[in-house]
Formats: structure tokens, C-alpha cells, sequence
């Protein structure tokens, strides 16, 4: 599950917009935004791609998309 929230904080943080970041992983907006609303998760490679973007530390990464519920 996907803290939402903090995704979404660090997205704005790192000065990006949600279409650049879908662009990035070669998914529709659509489909980024069913992501980041848990209704479909993200893939092990997204993941990576979107800490490497965002900056993202190894607690946040954990935090972040590795919520319980």
C-alpha cells in the first residue's frame, strides 16, 4: 500500500508534476494516478525509478511505499 500523502509531498517537494513522472515511467496519467491511489500497485521497477527521481532515502522509500494497513 502507498502512503499517498507522502508521495504525493515529496512529488511537489522534488519539483515535478504527476504527467512528467508518468511520462518518466512510460504509464498513462491515468494509470499513474490509479497508483498513487492504491487501486493498482506500482511495479518493483517503478519504484526504483521514482526514488531515484524524487531523492528519495531508503526510510522514505519504506514509508512511503511500503505502508501496512
Amino acid at each position: 500500500m502507498t502512503d499517498s500523502k507522502a508521495l504525493r509531498a515529496a512529488i511537489i517537494v522534488a519539483g515535478y508534476k504527476i504527467p512528467q513522472l508518468a511520462e518518466m515511467l512510460g504509464i498513462s496519467v491515468q494509470s499513474f494516478y490509479n497508483k498513487i491511489n492504491n487501486r493498482t500497485e506500482f511495479l518493483a521497477s517503478e519504484i526504483d525509478a521514482l526514488c531515484a527521481a524524487l531523492h528519495l532515502t531508503v526510510v522514505q522509500r519504506m514509508s512511503i511505499f511500503f505502508v501496512r494497513k
